[in-house]
């Protein structure tokens, strides 16, 4: 039996909407600046077009405050770690997938 309290100051009751014109947006490459005031992270999809020229085309910008920024790294370093619970290590450099050997039933 689960009972539920009313909101309070310390704990308020938060309602998640989206914007409308609120996207999903697949990246590979984020690049930060950094100033005193904020940190501004630009989302962007990275592709190799030659072994010689590298093309990011940038999509999106977001500016978070220090303390939004430190925020988040805490949880995404949370959730790094979960993942890596879960399925094993992340590689920084690409892997060549592990096929299976011998027979396949």
């Amino acid at each position: 039996m689960s009972s539920s309290q009313p909101p309070s100051p310390s704990h308020p009751k938060v309602t998640l909407t989206n914007a409308p014109d609120y996207r999903d947006t697949y990246a590979n490459s984020v690049q930060i600046r950094v100033s005193m005031w904020d940190f501004h992270l630009t989302f962007g999809t990275l592709r190799r077009e030659t072994p010689e020229e590298v093309n990011i085309e940038n999509s999106q910008g977001i500016y978070l405050s220090p303390q939004q920024a430190k925020a988040f790294w805490n949880i995404l370093g949370q959730n790094l770690a979960q993942y890596q619970q879960t399925f094993g290590n992340i590689a920084l450099e690409p892997q060549p997938p592990q096929l299976p050997t011998g027979p396949v039933n």
